[in-house]
């Protein structure tokens, strides 16, 4: 069975038409920008064997407010609180700068620690 994809209108009926973005687009904006934090080892969550830079994040627009929840791992050694402080913010802004949608909560699940083995 298909997932259900949801959209959101960034602008109504222009000069040159409707802009619409889904929220699938909305958490791969996510995904990828919390990767991008130092400390942030993998995105947690997702179907097992699937790649996707959406995996591990659940989107939620209402009137054009975007909730934002994501589970992910942190290396060990890393602050959990700096480090997911630094993912709000780093995400807050790459989904307001990209689609220019409010961000109203962006909240981070630590679901592990992953322990890098050294031999």
């Amino acid at each position: 069975m298909a997932e259900k994809r949801t959209t959101v209108t960034l602008r109504e009926e222009g000069e040159y038409g409707q802009v619409q973005i889904a929220d699938e687009v909305v958490a791969i904006i996510a995904g990828l920008a919390a990767m991008e934090v130092k400390g942030v080892s993998s995105m947690a969550g997702g179907k097992f064997g699937v790649k996707t830079p959406s995996k591990g994040v659940r989107i939620d627009i209402l009137e054009g407010v975007v909730c934002v929840d994501l589970a992910l791992n942190i290396d060990f050694g890393y602050s959990i609180p700096e480090t997911s402080k630094k993912v709000q913010e780093k995400v807050k802004a790459a989904i307001e700068n990209m689609t220019g949608l409010e961000v109203s909560d962006v909240n981070v699940h630590v679901t592990g620690v992953d322990m890098e083995q050294e031999n």
